[in-house]
């Protein structure tokens, strides 16, 4: 990193740089703007069971009211619902807003820790089409809230570094509660502050540096065990996909580094659901991503003496990243090892040295031509013509990226362009079909699909005969809807609904009543009171009497 300087004329008012900014953000996210929600967006907006104020305390005080305990954010989305209620384009500008916010702190982030170049960093971190998970995806208000909390406590902990005053420090510890109560993956910032005074200083004094932040400590290790137990625990974060050995979690952490590194530097191949690795401890190939780490972290360790910085980067970038590349569970591992939103934190650390490093240009292309060239380089408008050029093309393709977010069915069409092999986009996508009058030949296919990648999957088991019914192919429904009771035989909801299915196919058989009678009832046992079931098995007593008269 580069110590700051007198900024150029072309990036000089903050203001003009600010608009533009918000503009550019608001151009790129366009196509997600109006957008509808996606996945597991309806579990995030506030449900009707906590639209009142006794919906607001539960947000704060009762653990599985909300998908993840993160009170600050719910209550944010609480505030929302108020204000707008169901429509989209208010939860979606709230997220951009939070976006260009995060990225006009980085530039005062930039400027407290010294670093040049804090604009065009500003605009690489908003402009970033891997972002685009983040912002366009209205789930993910967790990172874009938390990040702005979170640089809030960066800026309020630099000021308290310089003058040790007790308000800056009460500031910053705030700011980095209500970032954990966003969510908990900000539990990194405080070793990210160590790495920080050890960049700025050579060593680390405990008086000065640790001591003070002992209490941020303490706090972030306790809301991140608090989040990995409602993973484990309320999520689901357990099982066959999260059960990993040592081995293959270092090859996990690995291979997502580097992951996460390339696609910050080369975003070309971006999905929102990448496919899952498959780990083997004794193929050596895999070895060579925790390897070729290691590695990299020896060579900048030996060079600290001549410049820090680089090691400090990496550092702050991959322990910024450690909650989610492996060593704890978290869901999504059920699908991918890796996703964008995981390191919409972590690229704080990697655009601040981009851009400082690209102040530079101007001064290299003039140490590397000469004469008259050399005095142009310095003088012409080139070097921010070449960098507007570069954002504009990180703008495209951020707006193509957030176009895959308009809906649900884009972003599962989306998915599987990327990654045929993802059996959830094949699900999801298949259910979506199947409510609409002309999607049920593709529904089946998706589910068949579904089911050829990931036999065990009950939910695709259960849609795919019910599409088989509906298709009038009952006699192939029976054994998928038999398979997905099996399989999930504590899922009340789905037994009770696939009962209610084989019921209706015994019914339309000769002789079938008594059978009907018998799944209608397992039906109603498991999810008493549903008319449609109740009114199935009188349906199915009397056509069971008549055939016992029959007989």
């Amino acid at each position: 990193m580069m110590r700051a300087r007198s900024p150029s004329p072309w990036y000089r008012s903050d203001s003009a740089l600010g608009i533009l900014l918000i503009a550019a953000v608001l151009a790129a996210y366009w196509p997600a703007l109006a957008g509808t929600p996606v996945w597991d967006d309806d579990r995030h907006i506030t449900s009707a069971t906590l639209q009142g104020w006794d919906g607001l305390r539960r947000i704060w005080f009762t653990l599985g009211a909300t998908q993840q305990y993160y009170p600050v954010l719910h209550s944010a989305f609480w505030v929302e619902y108020k204000l707008w209620g169901e429509l989209m384009p208010g939860y979606h500008l709230v997220n951009a807003g939070l976006h260009s916010l995060s990225a006009c702190l980085l530039v005062l982030v930039a400027r407290a820790l010294g670093v040049r170049g804090g604009w065009i960093a500003a605009f690489i971190f908003a402009l970033h089409p891997v972002h685009a998970e983040s912002v366009a995806w209205i789930s993910e208000q967790k990172n874009t809230l938390s990040l702005v909390f979170y640089l809030l406590a960066v800026l309020a902990w630099l000021r308290f570094d310089d003058s040790r005053s007790s308000r800056a420090w009460w500031a910053g510890f705030l700011f980095f509660a209500l970032a954990l109560g966003s969510k908990t993956v900000t539990a990194t910032l405080p070793c990210a502050l160590l790495v920080a005074a050890w960049w700025k200083r050579g060593r680390i004094e405990w008086k000065r540096d640790a001591a003070p932040l002992v209490p941020w400590l303490v706090l972030g290790m306790a809301g991140g065990l608090l989040t990995a137990w409602v993973e484990r625990h309320l999520i689901g974060a357990e099982g066959a996909e999260h059960t990993l050995s040592i081995a293959e979690r270092l090859l996990v952490a690995g291979r997502a580094l580097w992951h996460y590194l390339g696609a910050f530097a080369w975003p070309s191949s971006l999905a929102f659901m990448y496919p899952r690795w498959t780990l083997d401890a004794r193929n050596a190939g895999g070895w060579l991503y925790p390897a070729s780490a290691l590695l990299l972290l020896a060579v900048l360790w030996r060079m600290r003496r001549q410049a820090r910085a680089p090691l400090a980067v990496f550092l702050v970038f991959a322990g910024t990243l450690f909650p989610a590349i492996g060593f704890l569970n978290v869901y999504p591992f059920r699908y991918s090892f890796v996703a964008d939103h995981f390191q919409y934190h972590a690229d704080v650390a990697l655009a601040l040295p981009v851009g400082a490093t690209l102040t530079l240009a101007p001064d290299f292309f003039a140490r590397a031509l000469s004469g008259p060239l050399a005095r142009a380089a310095r003088t012409s408008l080139a070097a921010p013509a070449l960098l507007a050029a570069a954002l504009a093309v990180l703008g495209a393709l951020t707006w193509r990226q957030a176009g895959e977010y308009r809906d649900a069915e884009s972003l599962y069409r989306a998915v599987l362009a990327a990654n045929p092999a993802s059996w959830m986009a094949h699900n999801n996508l298949g259910r979506m079909l199947l409510r609409r009058a002309d999607g049920l030949d593709e529904a089946i296919a998706h589910f068949e699909a579904a089911i050829g990648l990931k036999p065990d999957h009950a939910r695709a088991h259960y849609s795919l005969g019910l599409a088989l019914q509906r298709a009038g192919r009952g006699a192939e429904a029976v054994p998928h809807l038999e398979a997905a009771e099996r399989m999930e035989p504590f899922n009340r909801p789905l037994v009770a609904s696939a009962e209610y299915l084989l019921g209706l196919e015994s019914l339309s058989q000769p002789h079938g009543a008594a059978d009907a009678v018998r799944h209608f009832t397992a039906s109603l046992v498991l999810m008493p009171g549903v008319a449609d079931v109740e009114q199935a098995l009188a349906r199915a007593r009397e056509q069971a009497a008549r055939d016992s008269v029959s007989r």
